[in-house]
């Protein structure tokens, strides 16, 4: 067999073509990481035939196994397969351009109303954070955490993380969950062989010495500099070169690295990302919001746009770095049983967030816990959009203002 002939050939679709299609997905998907990963698949599978189901499967297996955002990574990858580096950059655009725009405005519009007292439909929006995270904890528990020893990885990094908060902690629990997870968990099953998008092993070198160099260069070039805007690029880029399961579990890295420092306080955090839970494109558009509205940044579209490529950089690097590779590393039990610890950690992190900050900043009454009840009850029992949610919650919240 002619394996040159049965792996996908890059096609020279045109770049205004692949950002036009990226650009329509990232206004229309709404529901978050799982949902858009449904969006690409009825798009790019059932409609457009660039790639059949098993490699959108072992496509959406590597961006899962890799820290960053898992939809936004399948996407550049599909856009690699098409037109290369170019290509992969337009998918990422596109994808990510509205909901950016969206939240870079959002924090435009809370530097208006700073030093007034809070209004109650940005409670509300905090309220709605409380229900959206809740629900991904129970959704990743079912998924992440079948069996026992796994719910007890996840119990166990959630009553870490709330004896010992932090950054340095949440990194640690990481570490440890990948080393007891190769020792004591199973392997999933062995998967089938599958073609690769890539096979561009030149350019996965140089994206894996630039992940890396990145990494540690830019920690100490922002000490040195003393430069507010390298010590930005430095704290978003390790924020997404870190982050495990994606969407959801940015929030407490980002939280214990933006609001101790005073770039951004608790109050307006948790309110941006009530508001991002009601917007189409990926999570990790927050990352423009809480550049904007730094303190630092008296021009913060500025401050949005360093903070939304850098944490979407690492990502982007992973998937160009682990494209030609993924199909040898899939298949190694030690690989699959670290991720499984990984993964049942990643939900405790969660479970921890959802205690602190998110809940005991803004549940302070029965009315606020009947409305976040109410909230989560829309989620996951009704199944109603987010955008709902998040709607009704901060019309709530403007009710209960006036009580």
């Amino acid at each position: 067999m002619n394996h040159d002939s049965a792996r996908p050939q890059l096609v020279k679709d045109d770049l205004l073509s692949i950002f036009a299609i990226f650009l329509r997905l990232g206004s229309t998907s709404f529901g978050g990481p799982i949902a858009h990963l449904g969006y690409l698949r009825t798009e790019f599978v059932d409609r457009r035939k660039w790639l059949d189901d098993r490699a959108y499967a072992d496509l959406v297996a590597l961006c899962q196994f890799l820290p960053g955002p898992a939809s936004s990574q399948v996407g550049i990858a599909l856009g690699l397969s098409r037109r290369g580096f170019l290509g992969g950059i337009a998918a990422w655009v596109g994808f990510t351009l509205p909901s950016a725009i969206i939240m870079v405005a959002c924090a435009y519009g809370l530097r208006l109303i700073d030093g007034a007292s809070e209004p109650g439909w940005l409670h509300g929006l905090k309220i709605a954070a409380v229900a959206v995270v809740a629900q991904a904890v129970w959704t990743m528990g079912r998924q992440l955490c079948p069996d026992l020893i796994r719910r007890s990885f996840a119990v166990a990094a959630a009553l870490l993380l709330l004896m010992w908060p932090g950054a340095v902690g949440q990194i640690g629990v990481i570490v440890v969950s990948a080393v007891l997870g190769w020792r004591l968990l199973p392997a999933d099953a062995t998967p089938s062989s599958s073609e690769n998008l890539s096979r561009s092993r030149r350019h996965a070198w140089i994206a894996w010495v630039l992940f890396i160099g990145l990494l540690v260069t830019l920690p100490i070039m922002a000490r040195a500099s003393g430069s507010h805007a390298l010590t930005l690029i430095d704290t978003f880029y390790r924020t997404g070169a870190l982050v495990f399961g994606g969407g959801h579990v940015v929030l407490p890295l980002l939280h214990e690295v933006v609001v101790p420092r005073g770039w951004i306080s608790e109050s307006d955090f948790l309110a941006g990302y009530g508001m991002a839970q009601a917007l189409p494109g990926p999570l990790f558009s927050f990352a423009a919001y809480l550049g904007a509205a730094s303190h630092e940044f008296p021009n913060g579209w500025i401050g949005g746009i360093i903070a939304l490529i850098a944490i979407f950089l690492p990502g982007f690097l992973l998937v160009l770095g682990a494209l030609p590779y993924w199909d040898e590393w899939r298949k190694r039990p030690a690989i699959r049983a670290a991720m499984n610890g990984v993964n049942a950690a990643v939900v405790g992190i969660l479970l921890a967030a959802l205690y602190d900050p998110i809940f005991v900043s803004a549940v302070h009454s029965r009315a606020d816990f009947a409305l976040a009840l109410l909230a989560f009850a829309m989620l996951a029992v009704w199944r109603l959009s987010p955008l709902w949610i998040v709607g009704m919650s901060a019309v709530g919240g403007a009710l209960l203002s006036l009580l």
